[in-house]
């Protein structure tokens, strides 16, 4: 191969490395930043419960030990090693874990509705895998037994709750230890002043959240490495000063002798030291922000050592001043830079939020794009990284939620418990999602499975077994936080369950629409009407009322259906499935869009010129002597593959009418196709675009049980009236938009 031949291989290599270095620099201002602000609190938060009368050396160093090695084990074997491995077409979280179970092992409540159209080619290259005996009786006992799915996503949206939950409590704890510090230097600071300034620091972060994760990820990265660095040479100078003997903690032995000294107390100081694994989780449910290398490199090489350092630096400072275990982390610092790093811990402590927050957003996204979460506006702030999201109802939701944990509690070693509950159970349901992917998913036989789950759950239930007696000391926190989100959820996806059901069962027939019409001397007006409804075949009965009551619809018909699959991205030239209903003359249509839950949706005006382009691709391929039966014809149109028939394309313009502006104009030729019926569709575009949609009362019928009218007449009605309405969600210009009220009794 000669030098030019090599050349563009040498510089996609170069531009891979680039951008592999550039996305783990990014990561530590918005991944990494929880899990690095830990040795903040988890000293004090282990020592100041019972733990307090067991402060001699073997207690500090088993206390190292337990986080050298809970550090090795969750974060490091667990998830970079395993749970990385186990995304959603670069997806992570709970739910995309969920996803995959939904798609590939077809066991989740989710995959009921999208099975026929969750076989997304290109969406998963990987050969099908053989079965095993495990991953086939798993899939009998989910088929025998309905109520497991349900169990199923129960569990999973629990797990989603309290990441949720997680989002308002990282920012309220790591802000609140920083600036506590403070009282190091200024004992008599009064506690008001210190609740101020981490409710300012706050507001200011969540005022950062609209720039986007590339933005901040940059601006906060700078911080996130400077505080790593410190943190590890003052831990390496207090080991090198204090103890160094500190080195032979990182033995297990010493949580042996840990456990024997403390007994019961020092399992109830467990609440404590999991607080060292805080963000773990993050790692995973960051995963679409960046990819799987850039995480893996930035933990292995910078962060995991750094944490270790500045644990064995406090240990071996600890076990020289017992009377500092119950007070400060500050206090370990060195009074000659005591002010630069505690300046530089408070700026950390605000990046340390990011991880969680930005997770938050990338789960309630992937709950919304599946129907188990409230309408709510979503922005794609990177064009190069499309898991790079800013939801604002949701920002100033958790800013609100953390101010009020910050003024209500005050005391960090209540947040604290509350804290470690969040976090240890969404890590425990990720290891039982984890079991059911390697049985049923990768197909590895159920040893492997149970071992996975004996190594990392078993010291998962022992930390959640720690945290939950703490539940009345802070710990209830984030159960009643996930219970109203838990609740919300289901009530959102029952009551959505419910709307589509009601179409799907009450749906009109093409015939009975046609005699309707005939009796009521249907007109057909100019232009064309986009009809959205989540019925996939037939009409909706939104249409057959308007029709009833108001006798004309214009001169082309498109009923256009939005599918979210439990996929995450789903390729252009498979998003749109054309379909004709109905004979030739009466010119409608059917449209299924189909997006995974991580696509970001066009414009109105982008997304109608792609939808009649796509119609009139299908009339141009469709033959002249198409069957002209109820039945129609239907295809897929491939977007990507270029046109002969396409004779000119002229820039949109805007158009006076005011129905749908800014049309795109297409002249076609028709070669082999109905000239007619092409002529016809310019000449209804040029006439401009209406949109209609249902304006829905889902209310409980008169035979429902009052938990039922509960549910659907005043929860889920509260929702629906107060979230996003589908018009602005979908950007449907208002001069445009046919509402057509209904009432649904289910």
């Amino acid at each position: 191969m000669d030098s030019e031949s090599g050349t563009p291989t040498r510089d996609s290599q170069l531009k891979w490395y680039k951008t592999t270095l550039c996305l783990a620099y990014q990561s530590f201002g918005v991944v990494y930043g929880d899990l690095s602000i830990s040795p903040v609190y988890v000293y004090k938060s282990t020592f100041s419960g019972k733990l307090r009368s067991h402060e001699d050396d073997d207690e500090i160093l088993g206390v190292f030990s337990l986080v050298f090695w809970t550090l090795t084990v969750i974060p490091l074997f667990k998830y970079i090693i395993f749970v990385l491995g186990a995304d959603d077409n670069g997806e992570g979280g709970t739910f995309a874990l969920y996803s995959i179970l939904c798609r590939r092992a077809k066991v989740g409540l989710l995959s009921a509705s999208h099975a026929p159209d969750d076989d997304i080619s290109a969406c998963s290259s990987q050969l099908p895998l053989k079965e095993t005996r495990g991953s086939v009786l798993l899939k009998e006992f989910f088929d025998k037994h309905h109520n497991s799915r349900i169990l199923l996503l129960l569990v999973v949206l629990l797990g989603t709750s309290m990441v949720i939950g997680d989002g308002i409590l990282t920012p309220a704890m790591s802000v609140l230890s920083a600036v506590n510090g403070i009282k190091v230097k200024a004992t008599g600071l009064d506690e008001n002043y210190t609740v101020l300034i981490a409710s300012l620091m706050l507001v200011g972060l969540f005022a950062l959240q609209h720039f986007g994760t590339h933005r901040v990820g940059f601006l906060f990265a700078p911080v996130l490495l400077a505080w790593l660095l410190c943190i590890s040479i003052v831990g390496f100078y207090n080991t090198v000063h204090w103890n160094p003997g500190v080195v032979r903690a990182l033995s297990p032995y010493y949580v042996y002798i840990f456990f024997k000294k403390a007994g019961k107390d020092g399992w109830s100081s467990l609440g404590g030291v999991v607080l060292c694994v805080t963000g773990a989780e993050a790692m995973f449910a960051d995963l679409g922000h960046f990819s799987h290398l850039p995480i893996r490199i930035a933990f292995a090489t910078v962060v995991y050592p750094c944490l270790i350092l500045a644990y064995m630096g406090e240990a071996a400072f600890y076990t020289k001043h017992k009377e500092d275990l119950e007070r400060s982390f500050f206090k370990a610092i060195p009074e000659a830079v005591y002010w630069p790093v505690f300046i530089i811990a408070t700026l950390a402590t605000a990046v340390a939020s990011q991880a969680i927050i930005s997770a938050t957003f990338s789960i309630i996204s992937q709950c919304r794009a599946l129907s188990c979460f409230p309408r709510v506006k979503i922005i794609h702030t990177s064009n190069q990284i499309h898991g790079q999201i800013y939801i604002p109802e949701m920002n100033w939701i958790l800013m609100i939620f953390c101010l009020g944990v910050v003024v209500g509690f005050r005391d960090t070693d209540m947040i604290a418990n509350a804290y470690g509950l969040a976090v240890i159970t969404v890590m425990f349901v990720t290891t039982c999602l984890m079991f059911l992917i390697i049985v049923m998913v990768w197909k590895r036989k159920v040893l492997v499975a149970i071992a996975f789950v004996v190594v990392f759950g078993s010291l998962e239930l022992l930390y959640l077994s720690a945290c939950l007696a703490k539940a009345h000391k802070g710990g209830w926190l984030p159960l009643v936080f996930s219970l109203v989100t838990l609740s919300v959820m289901c009530i959102w996806h029952y009551g959505t369950l419910k709307k589509h059901s009601y179409e799907s069962h009450n749906k009109v027939c093409l015939d009975m629409l046609l005699t309707v019409g005939q009796n009521h001397g249907v007109t057909r007006v100019p232009g064309i009407c986009l009809i959205y409804s989540n019925v996939i075949s037939g009409v909706p009965p939104m249409f057959a009322h308007f029709v009833t009551n108001f006798p004309a619809f214009h001169q082309i018909l498109i009923f256009v259906t939005l599918q979210s699959l439990t996929v995450p991205y789903v390729p252009l030239n498979q998003q749109f499935h054309v379909s004709r209903i109905g004979p030739q003359e009466f010119h409608f249509f059917h449209c299924i869009v189909r997006y995974g839950y991580k696509d970001a949706r066009k414009e109105i005006y982008a997304f109608e010129s792609h939808l009649i382009d796509t119609v009139a691709e299908f009339l141009r391929t469709s033959s002249n002597d198409w069957d002209t039966g109820a039945s129609g014809g239907e295809m897929i149109v491939n977007h990507q593959q270029s046109s002969p028939q396409v004779d000119a394309v002229v820039p949109r313009v805007e158009n006076g009418n005011g129905g749908g502006a800014m049309q795109k104009k297409v002249r076609f030729r028709g070669v082999g196709c109905n000239n007619r019926e092409l002529e016809e569709l310019e000449e209804a575009r040029e006439s401009g675009l209406a949109y209609m949609m249902g304006n829905t009362c889902v209310l409980g019928s008169e035979t429902s049980s009052y938990l039922k009218k509960f549910v659907i007449n005043i929860v889920y009605g509260f929702l629906r009236r107060n979230c996003r309405r589908p018009a602005t969600a979908l950007g449907v210009p208002h001069a445009s938009l046919i509402e057509v009220g209904m009432v649904y009794r289910v």
